[in-house]
């Protein structure tokens, strides 16, 4: 009897480990995520942050993630979320995420999204409150605010940390010699260095 107890108070006191594991964002971060908080509470679970951006950037956009490292809740459970507001005009240029696919969630105004198949297929629809559009892993796309107010939609992606890789400043904000920038993208010389100078590369 006292056996049967004394597993059944080992079980009850450990069952939950196998159900999270909330992030240790003090410890070394490896491909499967971060290791386990030894105490979690609640709030490791709630994130409270998803306000409007400062839209006050060349982009006129701005991203509020819940990733692993400002939401460690989503640790190992392969999902995370974000925030877009873009004001009149403004954009998210073409970019990529290498680690995730990504959900759109309409919430206010009107957004052109469009994402580029391996093919070189374009998928593009101006979408309005309520609707929802599927970038998937690792395909360039893009997001531009093409109404006349302001425009909010969240994302959802199939992975705690998606990353990303945004095609302009790949090309532009890169220390690669102008000259092989030009020659592999057969643009003007001095428009090559323009971009540098925007995109805070060396030339």
């Amino acid at each position: 009897m006292l056996q049967i107890l004394f597993l059944l108070s080992l079980f009850l006191s450990t069952s939950h480990a196998s159900d999270f594991c909330v992030a240790d964002l003090k410890g070394v971060k490896s491909p499967s995520g971060y290791p386990c908080k030894s105490h979690v509470t609640v709030d490791d679970f709630v994130f409270s942050g998803f306000k409007a951006g400062n839209t006050s950037n060349v982009f006129k956009a701005a991203l509020t993630p819940a990733f692993v490292d400002e939401f460690p809740g989503v640790n190992g459970l392969g999902f995370s979320a974000a925030r877009l507001d873009l004001d009149v005009g403004g954009i998210i240029p073409m970019h990529s995420h290498p680690s995730g696919s990504e959900l759109l969630i309409m919430v206010s105004g009107h957004i052109t999204a469009g994402f580029i198949a391996s093919d070189n297929s374009v998928f593009l629809k101006t979408l309005s409150k309520g609707d929802l559009m599927i970038f998937p892993q690792g395909l360039l796309h893009f997001q531009l605010n093409s109404g006349n107010r302001k425009a909010t939609a969240f994302f959802t992606y199939s992975s705690t940390n998606p990353g990303a890789q945004l095609l302009d400043l790949a090309l532009f904000g890169n220390n690669l010699d102008s000259v092989l920038v030009q020659k592999s993208t057969l643009l003007d010389l001095a428009q090559v260095k323009k971009l540098k100078g925007v995109f805070g590369g060396s030339y």
